[in-house]
């Protein structure tokens, strides 16, 4: 039997960065699949939409934090065209979450404390892959892998200059929880010059 959630305006916290902190630590809770699993839409040179899923890092009141190669192709367009749309999905709580905001480059010592915490397979991985560039094959990949394996033989892997954090800065957070009969409640927060407003929107 499907519980039929409401989401009223009462529910909400008026910051939607620690609205969006209880949803995520209840989709936790709840053993949901990659709950930090998140879509990152950006912009492609002639404008069109270019989508991909990536995982969601950190989370604070300056915006959503996800890590990429600056010079794949999303980061390209990241750099260009510095606004993203960014979607969660939690089927099994019927809750999705959506926000549209200015992406720019964390600080460097940021980047650097994260990368450090990674795996070293992971480190050596940034190294390796010259991600969205087309590959002959995949020898090529692994040979490079192992060549990054013997550079740092026995000593830290730095983090590439060409990787690291992208912040979304939000300018509107959208919650979505799912009704019966389509009938969903969906809430949205709108940055203005006097704080956040919150808004009733149709299903």
């Amino acid at each position: 039997m499907t519980i039929d959630r409401a989401l009223d305006e009462h529910d909400l916290d008026p910051d939607p960065i620690v609205q969006f902190q209880r949803w995520f630590d209840e989709a936790m809770a709840m053993d949901v699949p990659q709950p930090d699993a998140v879509c990152v839409a950006s912009l492609a040179a002639d404008g069109t939409p270019d989508a991909r899923m990536v995982l969601l890092k950190a989370v604070d009141e300056r915006g959503f934090v996800f890590y990429t190669n600056y010079e794949s192709e999303k980061g390209r367009q990241l750099t260009a065209r510095p606004v993203a749309a960014l979607v969660w999905h939690w089927s099994s709580l019927r809750r999705q979450v959506r926000v549209t905001g200015v992406a720019s480059r964390i600080a460097a010592e940021e980047s650097d404390a994260y990368f450090s915490s990674r795996e070293r397979g992971s480190q050596l991985s940034a190294w390796a892959s010259r991600q969205s560039e087309v590959l002959p094959d995949r020898a090529g990949l692994d040979a490079r892998m192992a060549e990054m394996e013997d550079r740092f033989s026995g000593q830290q892997v730095p983090r590439p200059r060409w990787w690291g954090g992208i912040r979304v800065a939000p300018s509107a957070i959208e919650f979505w929880q799912g009704r019966a009969n389509r009938l969903h409640d969906r809430l949205r927060y709108l940055a203005t010059a006097d704080g956040w407003r919150i808004e009733r929107l149709a299903p």
